[in-house]
């Protein structure tokens, strides 16, 4: 076995000279085989570089017969190249024609040969080649050869992504680096965004390769790897992270990997191979990343990020980078591209220039999903390896209709994508000149349309949606993208903000729905097998009342003088909203003693989201001034179904006929009580599901600003008496028909509804 580094550093120096040279592509290739086969000791050195129509064509070689030189090639998974593409590791083989997966290629004239060893061209985990040196003598080549093999298609791999070798390509497919990817994943927010990709905490491109002195790269490395202790050392240690809680053990995650002495002891001996320090960093984490894709654990998987994200940190520390995006200089057209991010660390890049967004994580109730949903961004989640895929630049298409993402589109792709957008943005001129028109159904019914909302930018779509009103104000999401617990005098300046927005239109604000899956970082959470039914809203409010009683004297404060509407989530029976009344009171109680004003007029309600409360509605009625139906937990508790698990989210339809029953159920007893009722979520937002609320009696809907335009234009060409004639008897036991979805498809479709 070679214990001898000086070839491997002689090596990289004479790579280092032929990098330099102003030669084209095919004779800097050409040399590049010649030098690694003589440092090797190899008769026979190859290059194969992976298409994008998934074969791995020859080349350059030395030692093989070079008229085979991009006509001999290879599938992903066939023969020894093919392997190595397929697993992404080495192969070190003494008689490589024993092994099972041999395949000969005749025209390519390796006859003689029968050692072999192998090593693929990964640039951040992804194979975009195959690297290949073998003899006639059967030998095992060493730890060695293997590591300087491994290092010198770092080279090789930099040349294919700079997009140097796309000027030898013959076929016209194109190289794998530059393929068209089609990738589905979870729709979080519609719309469709067209543009180029920008990463989030971006990969720092390492273009210096070949170290000067390895020595020099061994300090430099020391001195990163103690710098990056010391900040997650600190930020352990600092206030809001040395509370016990999620955060933490994801740093103590980091700390731990930080100190592992086998990752590190791997980057110094690539740096001692003659790679820089930087380089050596991303060699590693390449080969680790190549590896552990292949796992099946997901706990393994999850690690993957961990290491990921630590490697990156230590390359900035090397080459002086800050950590974090840059935000000023983003193209009119930015799609981001994250692994996951924080709601805040959206709010950071500005609304102005994001067209969409591409999570590799992400769902339908995370803090970002809720924040880019009303900034009303198209987004996509759960999209596996985008970001390892993705290049900074690339062009990107993202449908947050279909979950659908098109990195490096073909034209006809674009050219499709762009007519749908145009159609889009024509239909929504056409919701625009509706916005100003009444909510009236075609025979008369008025029907209020108001929006959700959570956040102040969300207050100028009130007027460009036309919509009558926030029926919903979420006001945990303040909280949620705050460094810490708003004060009093912080939440009744952002109240007083909304109200002044809202231009006299009424708010309704829902009191704080916390925990379950809606953690705040600067809280201490607690583990629940189930969260969502877990202590979260008005449970977790009853049980810390001054961080309601706090909310509440907020909200009385900012309505002082005019008209608050606050209703409370998450009740599972009457008594908990007279607890919750009762604070109310004790507060009101206590500005008029102390001469504050207070609100002219004041109505309290709660959120039907919990199917217990459809048992007490009589006695319910009774004690509030309004209801609000919360259709997406109230769906998801009455059949048992998390709306965030993709397994079962979509399992029930919300149009059948028990659901429909329930709602109807609410509807007739507000009629009996003469108590309003709204209902808000994803429900009223969906026209054809609109249409059915509608046809069931309901009167007001609450919904996000974008589908205000589809809904009205829905109900305007909408018949209700004849829809409610016809959808109510199906609810009835013995009726045939228990297809609502189809039978409102069929009455839109027959009495011209535009859906």
């Amino acid at each position: 076995m070679r214990s001898n580094l000086a070839g491997p550093r002689l090596l990289l120096r004479q790579l280092r000279e032929v990098m330099a040279e102003p030669i084209k592509a095919q004779d800097r290739l050409d040399k590049i085989v010649v030098l690694i086969a003589a440092n090797v000791v190899a008769e026979v050195c190859s290059v194969y570089i992976l298409r994008a129509d998934g074969v791995l064509e020859l080349y350059a070689t030395e030692g093989l017969n070079r008229e085979a030189v991009h006509q001999a090639s290879l599938r992903v998974g066939q023969g020894l190249v093919g392997l190595i593409a397929a697993e992404a590791r080495p192969l070190n083989l003494p008689n490589a024609r024993a092994h099972p997966g041999f395949t000969y290629l005749p025209e390519i004239g390796e006859d003689e040969f029968n050692s072999f060893l192998g090593v693929p061209i990964l640039r951040g985990g992804r194979t975009l080649g195959v690297l290949v040196v073998q003899n006639k003598s059967h030998r095992a080549y060493s730890e060695d050869e293997v590591e300087a093999l491994q290092t010198t298609a770092m080279v090789i791999a930099e040349m294919v992504a700079a997009g140097e070798l796309e000027a030898i390509a013959q076929s016209d497919s194109g190289l794998d680096m530059s393929r068209p990817i089609h990738a589905s994943g979870v729709a979080l927010a519609d719309g469709v965004g067209l543009g180029h990709v920008i990463l989030h905490e971006p990969r720092v491109v390492v273009t210096n390769l070949i170290a000067e002195d390895s020595d020099v790269e061994r300090q430099r490395l020391d001195a990163a790897v103690n710098r990056l202790r010391l900040s997650i050392d600190d930020l352990l240690n600092s206030g809001e992270m040395a509370a016990a809680g999620e955060h933490r053990e994801v740093l103590e995650a980091y700390r731990m990997f930080a100190y592992d002495r086998g990752w590190i002891r791997k980057i110094e001996d690539a740096t001692e191979n003659g790679l820089t320090a930087e380089a050596a960093v991303e060699k590693v984490q390449s080969d680790m990343r190549a590896r552990m894709l292949r796992q099946t654990d997901p706990y393994l998987r999850e690690r993957l990020h961990d290491l990921d994200d630590l490697a990156h940190r230590l390359i900035r520390e090397l080459m002086g980078r800050e950590h974090g995006s840059a935000h000023d200089d983003l193209p009119q057209d930015a799609i981001i591209v994250a692994r996951n991010m924080g709601a805040a660390e959206l709010l950071d890049y500005g609304r102005e220039r994001i067209r969409g967004l591409v999570l590799a994580e992400g769902g339908p109730t995370s803090h970002v999903t809720i924040v880019g949903r009303a900034l009303g961004i198209p987004m996509v989640g759960q999209v596996e390896d985008i970001v390892s895929f993705a290049d900074a630049g690339d062009a990107i298409i993202v449908d947050g209709e279909a979950g659908e993402v098109h990195l490096r589109p073909a034209q006809d792709i674009q050219q499709s994508y762009a007519d749908k957008v145009r159609f889009r943005a024509k239909r929504q001129a056409e919701y625009r000149r509706l916005r100003n028109k009444p909510s009236v159904t075609k025979d008369g019914v008025d029907i209020t349309l108001q929006m959700n909302a959570g956040l102040l930018v969300d207050m100028p779509h009130l007027a460009e949606a036309g919509a009558a009103g926030i029926g919903l104000f979420r006001t945990e999401l303040q909280f949620m993208v705050a460094s810490s617990f708003p004060r009093m005098r912080e939440q009744l300046a952002q109240y007083e903000q909304i109200l002044t927005a809202a231009e006299g239109k009424p708010v309704t604000f829902r009191t704080l729905d916390i925990g379950g899956d809606k953690v705040l970082p600067y809280l201490r959470s607690i583990q629940e097998e189930n969260p969502a039914m877990g202590w979260r809203a008005l449970r977790l409010g009853l049980d810390r009342p001054g961080l309601l009683r706090t909310q509440i004297r907020a909200l009385l404060g900012a309505a002082a003088g005019g008209d608050l509407k606050m209703m409370f989530p998450m009740v599972a029976e009457v008594g908990e909203f007279l607890q919750a009344r009762e604070l109310v009171e004790r507060e009101l109680k206590h500005l008029r003693q102390n001469g504050k004003p207070t609100p002219e007029t004041l109505r309290l309600g709660v959120m039907i989201e919990v199917p217990s409360l459809l048992f007490q509605l009589d006695d319910l009625f009774q004690h509030v001034d309004f209801v609000s139906v919360g259709s997406n937990d109230l769906c998801q508790f009455f059949f048992a179904a998390d709306r965030g698990n993709t397994r079962v989210a979509n399992r029930f339809d919300p149009l059948g006929v028990g659901f429909l029953r329930a709602l109807r159920l609410i509807v007739d007893k507000s009629n009996q009580h003469h108590v309003p009722v709204t209902l808000c979520g994803e429900l009223a937002g969906r026209s054809l599901e609109a249409m059915a609320l509608i046809g069931l009696g309901f009167r007001d809907l609450s919904m996000s600003s974008v589908s205000i335009g589809p809904v009205k234009t829905m109900l305007r060409t909408l018949d209700c008496g004849r829809l409610s004639a016809r959808l109510l008897p199906r609810l009835e036991p013995d009726h045939p028909d228990t297809d609502i979805r189809e039978f409102l498809k069929s009455f839109a479709s027959d009495m011209g509804v535009a859906l």
